[in-house]
């Protein structure tokens, strides 16, 4: 099964990666596979055992979620799935706010951060104004978005 909007492989465990799952609890959440190579293949990981207790807290940590974390098998190599669910309120990740878009991880700035807030988990209009204020990413583009979703909410 190829890399999806709600699947992604990695031959290895980076802290990195913490990223990628905030993207998927930004949007409709995902799996993240460590120990599974680009073309989907398992290659196996190393040291699963410790990953496992690792990192279900780093996610805790970091992003302030919980998370399924399952050690799976194949050919006899161990390899990781971690299950993200989309997230009712916004996630971010040291401040940062990221987004799954096809294949991708996206960081979210200016005015895509300022749409996100508007239309995305918790949908609070007056989180995002006071956001993107505080974030300095005021620019005449978000200043059209604000007047638009003022007029008109359902755009």
């Amino acid at each position: 099964m190829p890399e999806s909007q709600n699947i992604e492989y990695k031959s290895s465990w980076r802290d990195e990666y913490l990223k990628w799952i905030c993207g998927f609890a930004n949007a409709q959440g995902g799996k993240l596979y460590i120990g599974v190579s680009d073309d989907g293949q398992v290659c196996g990981v190393l040291n699963a055992k410790r990953l496992m207790e690792d990192i279900p807290n780093k996610i805790r940590e970091s992003l302030g979620m919980l998370v399924d974390v399952n050690l799976l098998s194949a050919d006899s190599k161990e390899y990781i799935e971690i299950s993200v669910p989309a997230s009712s309120e916004p996630i971010n990740y040291r401040g940062e706010y990221h987004y799954r878009s096809g294949s991708t991880k996206q960081l979210l700035q200016g005015p895509a951060l300022a749409h996100f807030f508007w239309t995305g988990p918790g949908q609070n209009g007056m989180l995002c104004l006071l956001m993107v204020l505080n974030l300095g990413i005021w620019t005449r583009k978000a200043s059209t978005f604000f007047v638009v979703r003022q007029r008109n909410p359902a755009e």
